[in-house]
């Protein structure tokens, strides 16, 4: 099946088709009698195997034959016409991952505590949600199919983790063979054929640092426009990683990597006109460095890989802050827009989950977030306070559930939070909105959103950066 990579990773078998999910009333499908729970097989005798095989084959055409699997066990064949651009009015089922099977060295989901809850361990490799959401594959295991298809359906750009060029050094991390470990023709094919790459480094000491590095992005580079862009981002190690093989990142190690890459970063920007390489934020920030220029990160490539997100946020705040200041504040000019996830990905954010945070006289109330980026907002809300009057307070949190170097706000659990609510001041809690499963109001270590609610005193509300800015804004 296209979902699964090999053998074995093989944990089920699904049906063909796509499951509908929400037919938009007076819309063409409710006129077709199409509804929730109906599967469209075939697009004019062509096959549907996700949403993005029907967008694909419906883009641009005006009149269609739909293979319907009814509910109720009734095959229907559908004609129709429809006009230029007119929308079927369908929403469709999730995609099914697909699985990886590699052993990498560094793999995060060896770092999760036994009683994690089970999608914690689920390690796709699945070139539509690279397309789709910049998840990153290894292209290790990727069929003949799948690279057609991304060539055919311009799945572009991909996000391919590399990790290094040299042959030996790339199956030692990823824990296969060389043979499978090969993917220059692959990624050649990609490269010829239009497909723009992004490509990611897990920096681990020791392994393919150094000269393996510098190795790794003049070989990147040498493919210039068509690869995009270089991260390298530190491997991360919870205190359920044991191998023997990893080197914890230490902060002499950061300044060192940073010096090296600086030297790659100038000749690039001399020779490409570009950065091209970039290094994740975490390491300037264990290395004790200061955080590069807007101007270092161009159009932020890779900034939902954590690099630049920072940068970003510094200037974001920057903005608010001045806009607090002026008499004539305008949200929409503060708006920060996902430069990765495809727009086809994209679903309406609901509104509702934070509805209840009421406006007062003077914000009190305390921000929750990583011992990483603590300091850096801690200083950016002192200056905020300074301006409007409000009385915010930063905290930062350990975490206790995973340990180890884990440091960064997104990986804070329930407990983490649970765990510090005695230090809470003020009128209401604020916690990161990404400590929040996306598609579920749901913790990391499976603690649901309303049981945490119960354990504080006060409101709790998850926030993102544009929402929290809108509700400075309302203030001012």
């Amino acid at each position: 099946m296209y979902e699964f990579a090999v053998t074995p990773a093989v944990t089920q078998l699904r049906r063909a088709g796509v499951i509908i999910t929400e037919v938009a009333p007076e819309s063409l499908a409710e006129e077709l009698g199409l509804e929730t729970g109906d599967r469209i097989v075939k697009v004019n005798g062509r096959s549907v195997r996700d949403y993005l095989d029907f967008r694909f084959q419906t883009a641009g055409e005006t009149e269609f034959d739909f293979l319907v699997k009814k509910t109720n066990g009734e095959t229907w064949d559908i004609e129709l016409e429809r006009e230029e651009g007119e929308d079927f009015g369908l929403m469709f089922e999730q995609i099914v991952p697909r699985q990886c099977a590699n052993e990498c060295l560094f793999c995060f989901c060896k770092g999760n505590p036994e009683d994690a809850r089970p999608s914690l361990f689920v390690r796709d490799e699945d070139i539509r949600l690279s397309f789709l959401y910049g998840n990153y594959t290894t292209l290790s295991s990727i069929t003949d199919d799948e690279m057609k298809r991304i060539v055919e359906q311009r799945l572009s750009p991909q996000y391919v983790s590399v990790h290094a060029t040299d042959l030996k050094t790339r199956a030692y991390l990823l824990g296969v063979d060389e043979k499978r470990a090969d993917i220059f023709d692959k990624l050649n094919f990609l490269l010829d054929n239009g497909i723009e790459i992004h490509a990611q480094i897990v920096l681990c000491p020791e392994i393919n640092d150094g000269a393996q590095l510098e190795k790794t992005l003049r070989d990147l580079a040498s493919h210039y426009p068509r690869i995009v862009s270089a991260a390298i981002v530190p491997v991360a190690l919870t205190r359920y990683n044991t191998d023997e093989r990893l080197t914890k990142v230490t902060p002499e190690f950061c300044r060192r990597t940073i010096k090296e890459v600086e030297k790659l970063q100038k000749e690039f920007r001399k020779n490409l006109g570009v950065t091209f390489a970039f290094l994740g934020d975490e390491i300037y920030l264990k290395g004790g460095m200061e955080i590069p220029s807007r101007r270092h990160y161009g159009n932020y490539p890779q900034i939902e890989d954590g690099v630049g997100m920072i940068r970003s946020f510094l200037n974001s705040f920057g903005k608010l802050i001045k806009k607090v200041q002026s008499p004539k504040s305008e949200v929409q000019s503060l708006a920060i827009e996902n430069v990765r996830t495809h727009k086809l990905a994209i679903k309406p954010k609901n509104k509702t989950q934070n509805s209840g945070l009421k406006t007062q006289d003077s914000l009190f109330g305390t921000i929750l977030t990583g011992e990483m980026f603590a300091p850096i907002l801690s200083e950016q809300v002192e200056k905020l306070n300074a301006v409007s009057g409000s009385k915010l307070k930063v905290l930062a949190v350990p975490n206790t559930y995973f340990g180890g170097d884990v440091s960064v706000a997104g990986l804070l659990t329930g407990q983490d939070f649970v765990a510090v609510k005695d230090k809470i001041e003020g009128d209401f809690v604020i916690i990161p909105k990404h400590t929040i499963k996306s598609d579920e109001p749901i913790l990391l270590d499976g603690m649901q959103f309303d049981d945490l609610k119960k354990q504080f005193p006060v409101p709790i509300y998850n926030l993102d950066i544009q929402e929290f800015i809108e509700m400075i804004l309302a203030e001012n």
